[in-house]
């Protein structure tokens, strides 16, 4: 297990760093961390999904993971609320914040490759079915919100269907093919299948996309935030999550999928809403990488020495 978590530390930073190197040399930052993300949504992240979905065995107790997932995104945003009120936020970044307080790096891009390193390959395809919840909350609640309550609605100006029916989406159609797959009776082949090397590959991408857009001298200004966030993510949630899992008996795999995807940082996602809607760019890019960096430094290494899931 400790090869495992240095080499899940090597996997992020060492594609983190390279960004931050590298990042001079190209004209176009934005497009082409666009370009990364995209790619990599729209084909290896979704072999991978449905590879690890498709070799699970299916059970009523895999439908709580999703309502988990989601209960756990709900419960962010009275506490985003709460301590935007403490922050004196105004209306476009107490809206941010709310949102940021709300999405969590469930995904393969932290919480999956978690589940992963901790739970081995079963674990992984867990976490895809606890995080199909994600698209239809963030299409159906967080972008109808956004619209509702930012100033600039730039979604209204563009079809419903574009935005959910997208390829960049494909991670979540992968998922529900392979559920279609194991309904059918149609068993994975059994076949030698490289989970490692493209998880490696497809989460070194993210990291470093996250390396070329990082600047560092702007994420002094928003160390308050950043402070009451912290207790939202690392504190707050997991606490509440601990004890209402002591208090409902689940499938022992489940129990430590939810409690370990109660730790995440905040999404890209977050990001993604904030542009759209011209929200507060800047502090959800922050919270971003500030939640990601101190989860990778701080919370990690006490995940992995305590092992949380196992005081259920």
């Amino acid at each position: 297990m400790l090869i495992k978590f240095i080499l899940f530390q090597l996997v992020i930073l060492l594609p983190f760093c390279a960004g931050m190197v590298f990042k001079k040399r190209f004209s176009d930052i934005r497009e082409t961390s666009r370009r990364l993300i995209r790619a990599n949504l729209v084909t290896i992240e979704p072999i991978v999904v449905l590879w690890s979905v498709w070799g699970l065995e299916l059970s009523g107790d895999l439908a709580v993971l999703p309502a988990a997932g989601l209960v756990l995104v709900l419960a962010g945003i009275p506490l985003g609320f709460l301590f935007a009120s403490a922050l004196k936020l105004g209306k476009e970044r107490r809206l941010t914040f709310v949102m940021s307080a709300s999405l969590s790096n469930h995904g393969f891009t932290l919480g999956g490759f978690l589940c992963y390193i901790f739970f081995g390959e079963r674990g992984l395809g867990y976490s895809f079915i606890f995080i199909s919840y994600f698209m239809p909350y963030v299409f159906l609640f967080i972008f109808p919100a956004a619209r509702a309550l930012s100033k600039h609605a730039l979604l209204g100006k563009e079809p419903f269907w574009r935005y959910t029916f997208n390829l960049q989406n494909m991670p979540l159609f992968a998922v529900f093919f392979a559920l279609a797959l194991r309904l059918c009776g149609l068993p994975r082949p059994k076949v030698s299948f490289p989970v490692d090397l493209f998880i490696m590959v497809s989460v070194g991408i993210y990291y470093f996309s996250l390396g070329i857009n990082f600047k560092a001298g702007e994420m002094k200004s928003l160390l308050p935030e950043f402070g009451y966030f912290s207790l939202i993510k690392f504190l707050l949630l997991p606490l509440a999550t601990g004890l209402a899992l002591r208090a409902v008996r689940l499938d022992p795999l489940a129990e430590s999928v939810i409690m370990l995807q109660s730790f995440m940082p905040a999404a890209i996602y977050s990001v993604v809403v904030s542009v759209l809607f011209e929200l507060e760019e800047k502090l959800a890019s922050g919270l971003f990488v500030l939640s990601t960096i101190a989860f990778m430094t701080v919370v990690l290494p006490v995940i992995f020495f305590l092992k949380p899931w196992s005081w259920l």
